[in-house]
């Protein structure tokens, strides 16, 4: 894994740092020629309970279908088990094989928190502990008193129902993540602080499929 540009200009490093999420750009390009639907999952928008915690159903008929999970053609020079996320269009993509990938819509960066680049899910964990950068608290007093103790896991935490943290290739940690969210009408817009949110019924089952490690790439293109 390559990071071909580190962030050189001050600039971009003071742009990221406030975004509470950092990472490395580069260059890659994804061969994608066709996305076309075989299978959608509208119906796995249900109430869940899962580890005690209850989550309820994401009036799914609000969201615009394109953004709701389902396996599509997916051509890629990628390896199956890799995440690509297409920021501009809104999705994330796990690659499986034959030509195929799992495709779920995501809510991104707002302006100027944008990032793209490559990265490998360290590690995952359910339910997490919500930390916001001392940079977010800057911003917004409101979440100040989570920045040491954090904020505990729950329904209404930003981190959702899981997160999967993203490391660079020196094993640094880019404060970027996948993450579940409450908000789900957040999904396809340019609502977070720069990391990738997916409904919490969507980034459970990403969960499933994610094993942490070096071979798990992520690229994020523009």
């Amino acid at each position: 894994m390559r990071f071909r540009h580190s962030m050189i200009a001050s600039g971009l490093l003071s742009m990221l740092a406030l975004a509470g999420c950092s990472t490395t750009s580069s260059d890659t390009k994804v061969a994608t020629i066709r996305t076309e639907t075989n299978q959608i999952f509208s119906d796995a928008y249900g109430p869940v309970t899962d580890a005690g915690y209850s989550l309820p159903a994401i009036p799914i008929n609000r969201v615009d279908k394109k953004f709701h999970r389902q396996i599509v053609d997916f051509e890629t020079k990628e390896r199956p088990g890799t995440i690509i996320v297409n920021t501009r269009e809104r999705f994330l993509y796990y690659i499986l094989p034959n030509g195929k990938a799992v495709r779920y819509g995501i809510g991104v960066g707002k302006q100027g928190f944008a990032w793209s680049g490559e990265a490998y899910v360290a590690w995952k964990q359910e339910w997490p502990t919500w930390h916001p950068p001392k940079e977010m608290a800057a911003r917004r007093p409101d979440v100040a008193r989570y920045v040491e103790d954090g904020m505990g896991p729950g329904i209404n935490n930003p981190l959702g129902a899981r997160a999967m943290y993203l490391f660079n290739e020196k094993g640094q940690d880019t404060l970027f993540r996948l993450h579940g969210t409450p908000e789900w009408a957040s999904i396809g817009t340019a609502a977070s602080s720069g990391c990738i949110r997916l409904m919490n019924q969507d980034v459970i089952d990403l969960y499933s499929r994610v094993r942490p490690g070096r071979a798990t790439k992520v690229v994020v293109i523009q």
